[in-house]
């Protein structure tokens, strides 16, 4: 019976996936249960930036404009990830628990935004009786910036509960693992919630939204459940002064390579995020691919992510640096973006998308390795503020790459079509100022990284001889 035991627990490391992510502090079992905040995430991920995107332009008749208005809501709340993250790192309650709480209210946050949403929605799109006018726009706005609060909330407070549990050695794997749960969150709620509005109409996106809502509470729950040690606090350290952002940020700052790392989060982000919503409409329009092979793109994608995430959660495991990593993620995203060029110029679809996996690769590599050293910095025991930093970068970045993608494409099209640029006059041409602009971002990115991944810099690779890796925390500043 014992050798059955060791022979099954040999089989489940090496075949299950993640299954070396445990640790003795982070059981499977509760790593999987704490996972599903991230799923929880990603569904409300799809639903603001995806389902009630397109429902409110094509079902309910709201203007593109006013659209984009609430879309960038959420996106608007996240350089605010830094200061929950601090505040989940000095928390002090009578049950002595720090990130629980955060969770909790995160859950309901993001709960009650959905829940309003389907009301506020279909008051925006003009079908009342009484009331402002301006009602529709402000609960809308109520309800998406709800929802985006929680969903930061729950993220940040979700990753320094996983960075305070995982050990160093696991917490590659623990990342790869989180976002691996994302991308299931979205990829399944994109599906159920596509069929449940196949036929729609009003009544039908209230019960869906708000099931999505009343779902959101139900897996942060379970996620939450026990996760967190109860150490009890007497009233005095309750009571005693606590380090302040300020304090908590300075500490961060004097980290050496801490602000270097949030620099090329952001401009990398910017890199990769700015085809986010030209990808599709650049194979309809420059490749003529149908709808349907439009679709397989962001599955190609998705596919080149998870395959990033894997390989590179792997090579962390075994003593890779992860900034390297992070370079590498980058100079497969040039060389991707680059055949992107080249499958407009051979009118080559097998090469697009091939590049489309590409993309998916580096920016999942670019994103484990970056958020893994964020994991790794731990000022004084404050998770919470550099994975909260590391978010803001991200969020921030992401947001702005999808208007500053969208508005240079629009913008060079018109001015080809006005004939401000003499003959060139190409469907391909703003769509090609876009690439172009993310390819010399990644180079940019790699100067930035650059000091980071010299011989003898942070995270040197894992010492043979068995002794601990110097980390981003015990690196001397």
């Amino acid at each position: 019976m014992i050798l059955s035991r060791r022979m099954i627990g040999s089989l489940a490391m090496t075949w299950l996936p993640f299954a070396d992510a445990a640790s003795e502090t982070l059981p499977l079992r509760q790593l999987l249960r704490l996972s599903l905040f991230q799923v929880s995430v990603g569904m409300a991920q799809v639903l603001l930036l995806g389902t009630l995107n397109r429902v409110m332009i094509l079902e309910l008749g709201v203007p593109a404009l006013v659209v984009a208005a609430m879309i960038s809501i959420p996106v608007l709340v996240a350089p605010f990830r830094a200061i929950l993250g601090h505040r989940s790192d000095t928390y002090r309650s009578a049950l002595g628990w720090k990130r629980v709480p955060y969770l909790w209210f995160g859950s309901l946050w993001q709960m009650g935004g959905l829940a309003l949403m389907p009301f506020a929605l279909i008051l925006l799109s003009g079908d009342q009786t009484m009331g402002p006018d301006w009602a529709g726009e402000a609960f809308a706005a109520v309800a998406f910036l709800m929802a985006g609060v929680g969903m930061h909330m729950t993220q940040t407070a979700g990753l320094a509960l996983a960075a305070d549990r995982a050990t160093e050695e696991t917490r590659p794997q623990v990342v790869a693992l989180l976002y691996v749960m994302f991308l299931i969150g979205m990829g399944i709620s994109a599906v159920i919630v596509g069929w449940l509005l196949r036929d729609f109409d009003q009544i039908t996106l209230i019960r869906v939204v708000q099931g999505c809502g009343a779902m959101t509470l139900v897996l942060n729950v379970i996620a939450l459940w026990k996760q967190e040690v109860m150490r009890p606090m007497t009233k005095a350290e309750r009571e005693a002064p606590r380090q302040t952002f300020r304090e908590a940020w300075n500490l961060l700052a004097a980290e050496t390579g801490a602000l270097r790392l949030l620099a090329t989060v952001m401009v990398g982000t910017l890199a990769f995020s700015m085809q986010d919503v030209l990808l599709e409409p650049y194979g309809g329009q420059v490749l003529g691919l149908a709808v349907g092979q439009t679709t397989w793109l962001t599955a190609g994608w998705a596919f080149g992510a998870l395959v990033g995430f894997i390989w590179s959660a792997r090579r962390l495991s075994q003593g890779a640096v992860a900034h390297r990593i992070a370079a590498r993620g980058l100079l497969v995203g040039i060389v991707a973006f680059t055949a992107v060029l080249f499958s407009a110029l051979f009118a080559s679809k097998v090469l697009f998308f091939a590049a489309a996996m590409g993309i998916g690769l580096g920016s999942g590599m670019f994103g484990i390795a970056t958020l893994t050293v964020a994991m790794m910095v731990v000022v004084r025991g404050a998770a919470g503020i550099a994975l909260g930093a590391w978010g803001a970068a991200q969020a921030t970045a992401a947001g702005l790459a999808v208007f500053i993608g969208g508005a240079t494409r629009d913008l060079v099209a018109h001015a080809a079509a006005a004939g401000y640029l003499g003959s060139l006059d190409s469907p391909a041409l703003g769509y090609t100022v876009v690439y172009v602009t993310e390819i010399g971002l990644l180079f940019i990115t790699l100067a930035v990284l650059g000091p980071l991944v010299r011989p003898g810099s942070l995270f040197p690779k894992k010492p043979e001889t068995g002794e601990a890796r110097i980390g981003l925390a015990e690196f001397p500043t």
